[in-house]
């Protein structure tokens, strides 16, 4: 995790910086502050429906665009000065970056090469900031690290897996192993209602050890309750700092249907999660 890309859409982000400083220095990595001002706007709705409606921007929208670019860029600036953080030297370092294009779409192909993207919590489904999250998840193949609206005082502290038995989850516990290994309590839960076929939780516990991590696993054979907000119930009551949560074992327009598990978090979790597909 020593190459964090943290997307500050505007001056309003302060939360994903907040959080990607704590990332940083756990694994005395860099920070790329990224800002991407779209040459053309689009309305996008979220998942396998979306669809965008572009138009020519006019010469209000070019300075509002720059207004916010710049707002971001203060907002970067003041941050890292506050905690002591320069452009070279050793430690913790950051940059700025500045992009033309739609934010989603930057996101999901430069995050390519970097090692974690740390990205805002939605507001509401089928919203830009969600656009910026799922293009960063099933676009850039890279974990993602969705910052809670008030950031928390640590991360990867106190872990809770969301373990479904999944393809998903699995991609996503590996990418978190670096957390993993750090933490000082690591709990896997699993919710029978969730569930696919695959190993259990016990399982993925014993495989720790050889990894150094202790961990102990409960499954939850009933409830009354969706498993997204059993998941956030068990991570409050460890108070866990981190949950890791595999993205949309169920499609992603099923999810905006029905709803589902990853939506439930994306939408209403106050904890750090990491999430990748």
């Amino acid at each position: 995790m020593k190459a964090i890309l943290a997307v500050v859409g505007d001056g309003a982000a302060e939360a994903v910086l907040e959080t990607a400083i704590l990332v940083a220095r756990r694994f005395d990595g860099k920070i790329t502050g990224l800002n991407a001002l779209a040459s053309e706007y689009a309305v996008v709705f979220g998942g396998e429906m979306g669809f965008s409606i572009s138009s020519e921007v006019d010469r209000t929208l070019e300075r509002e665009g720059a207004e916010r670019r710049a707002q971001a860029r203060n907002l970067f600036n003041t941050v890292m000065r506050k905690h002591g953080i320069a452009a070279g030297g050793a430690g913790v370092t950051a940059e700025w970056r500045e992009e033309a294009g739609r934010q989603n779409a930057i996101v999901g192909t430069l995050g390519r090469v970097y090692d974690l993207i740390v990205v805002e919590q939605p507001d509401k489904a089928a919203s830009f900031a969600e656009a910026t999250l799922e293009d960063a998840l099933f676009e850039s193949g890279r974990p993602v690290l969705m910052a809670p609206k008030t950031p928390t005082a640590t991360v990867g502290e106190r872990v809770l897996v969301a373990w479904n038995g999944s393809t998903e989850t699995a991609r996503t516990v590996a990418a978190a192993m670096p957390f993993l290994q750090r933490a000082a309590r690591v709990e896997v839960v699993s919710v029978a209602s969730a569930f696919v076929p695959g190993p259990s939780g016990e399982e993925l516990v014993r495989n720790f050890k050889a990894h150094g991590i202790t961990a102990v696993s409960r499954h939850i054979a009933v409830g009354n309750k969706p498993a997204g907000e059993i998941f956030l119930d068990e991570a409050r009551s460890m108070q866990a700092d981190l949950l890791i949560k595999g993205a949309y074992t169920q499609s992603r327009l099923r999810q905006m249907i029905f709803g589902g598990a990853t939506r439930h978090v994306i939408l209403n979790a106050d904890i750090t999660v990491l999430l990748a597909h």
